[in-house]
């Protein structure tokens, strides 16, 4: 199986880092083969809001940079993982970027879910999502907006399996390898 890591970091080091790097060991023993991407150092523009991926040119935006290739990326792997550290209850600038040029991937047309109205999918492959949020200290309100925001946005992404993790910074990771495999689960199945 083969697992993307959209890497929202702002820093190839420290902390954040660590659980990055332990992310990758466990998907690496659980025989995914893994593409890492480091947002920070790739050109992402910010959507335009234009929405000609959906009626000019469908499924492709308007905007040639990097936010293209993550489009491409996203509807070819098993899993994608998002990590970030959480800014005011949501992404860090650079995965908030390349989430939103993911529009793409939907289509102009609507499906109900749960009672909501929310879009279809472009393309029947969809890959799992686990989303990893790092904060400097638990903050309850700011924890709540982000599982919200994230469970909202998979909602769009519509993926095979969902889950959302939170870590502090001084915090110990012992439980991350358990909590991924609850996930790996549902995704090999």
């Amino acid at each position: 199986m083969k697992a993307l890591i959209l890497n929202g970091l702002n820093s190839s080091n420290g902390k954040d880092q660590e659980i990055n790097d332990d992310t990758i060991e466990i998907l690496k023993k659980s025989d995914f083969s893994i593409h890492s991407v480091f947002l920070k150092e790739k050109l992402i523009a910010p959507c335009q809001g234009c929405f000609d991926c959906w009626v000019k040119t469908p499924g492709i935006c308007r905007i040639d940079d990097f936010g293209r290739e993550v489009c491409k990326l996203i509807v070819s792997y098993d899993l994608v993982v998002h990590i970030t550290p959480v800014t005011f209850g949501g992404y860090s600038y650079n995965l908030k970027k390349a989430i939103d040029r993911t529009i793409p991937n939907l289509l102009p047309f609507f499906k109900t879910i749960n009672g909501e109205i929310h879009h279809k999918q472009r393309y029947k492959k969809r890959a799992s999502l686990l989303v990893i949020g790092i904060t400097e200290e638990i903050n309850e309100n700011e924890v709540k907006i982000f599982q919200e925001l994230t469970y909202r946005n998979s909602l769009n992404m519509a993926p095979m399996a969902y889950q959302c993790l939170i870590y502090t910074r001084g915090g110990v990771f012992s439980d991350l390898d358990s909590e991924v495999h609850k996930l790996l689960k549902e995704v090999k199945k």
